[in-house]
């Protein structure tokens, strides 16, 4: 477990807070095992009936730290989907509960991402939310490729991706990524009553409505596929080259590492 995943539940909603303010939540392997932990046991345990993420600070998350990802870079295929961060994908996929996410600041990479398994998300309205995954030669994970184009379309997610720009929470709003865009200090309330409201409908009923709408051993074998691409990704020259040029805070040199 991890000192940085705080888990509270109570009314049947479990709060999950990414508590690693002054590195703006930047998720390390041993956040990703407690986050697993905690999505699993949303999963499994009767007296959860929903499960809420959010963060604490200014930032939803920074996306993975990257000190911490380098460690893993070396890693063969099978290494890497054995990883935490699998772990936690693994988890996101087989939920049949209700998700939802408070999102402030920023919300980078898997910060994006797991919104896209979240059922309900709640944006403050000046949000930054990005995919730069190409930005740090990298692919995309966590069934991004399809759930990213299926909620904005090819042209306007290939943006996302490609350019690695952010969009604000209005923007997340009126693209389909977000239920509800507010001002940041109304965010957290605004999710914890959403997701207390979904805690007194029919939970039998929302499991099979979720189950309905969405296909887990599909979603997984697709992680999985992205996970071959971004563990390839990540040994090759152009991430070395991207991870250097972020540590040594410049822009890559792409041409450099062909």
């Amino acid at each position: 477990m991890s000192d940085h995943i705080l888990t509270h539940l109570d009314g049947g909603v479990l709060t999950v807070t990414l508590a690693r303010p002054d590195k703006k939540n930047a998720i390390t392997q041993a956040m990703y095992s407690a986050l697993a932990a905690a999505t699993q046991r949303a999963r499994t345990d009767d007296a959860v009936r929903v499960i809420l993420f959010q963060g604490q600070g200014d930032s939803f998350s920074a996306g993975n730290d990257i000190a911490d990802f380098i460690a893993i870079g070396g890693g063969q295929e099978t290494q890497l989907v054995d990883a935490p961060v699998f772990q936690f994908l693994r988890a996101l996929a087989d939920l049949d509960k209700p998700a939802v996410a408070a999102v402030r600041g920023r919300a980078v990479g898997i910060g994006l991402t797991l919104l896209l398994h979240c059922d309900m998300v709640v944006v403050a309205e000046d949000a930054l939310l990005s995919a730069p995954f190409v930005n740090l030669a990298l692919a995309p994970e966590a069934a991004s490729s399809l759930l990213l184009p299926a909620v904005f379309g090819h042209q306007r997610a290939f943006e996302v991706f490609a350019l690695g720009e952010p969009i604000d929470g209005r923007t997340a709003l009126a693209w389909g990524l977000a239920n509800r865009a507010v001002p940041a200090d109304q965010v957290d309330a605004t999710a914890a009553e959403l997701a207390a409201k979904l805690a007194t409908r029919a939970p039998n009923s929302i499991r099979k409505t979720k189950a309905l709408m969405r296909d887990a051993e599909a979603m997984w074998a697709l992680m999985l596929r992205e996970g071959e691409a971004f563990g390839s990704q990540m040994r090759s020259p152009e991430a070395m080259e991207a991870f250097m040029a972020f540590s040594q805070k410049r822009k890559p040199d792409f041409a450099k590492a062909g």
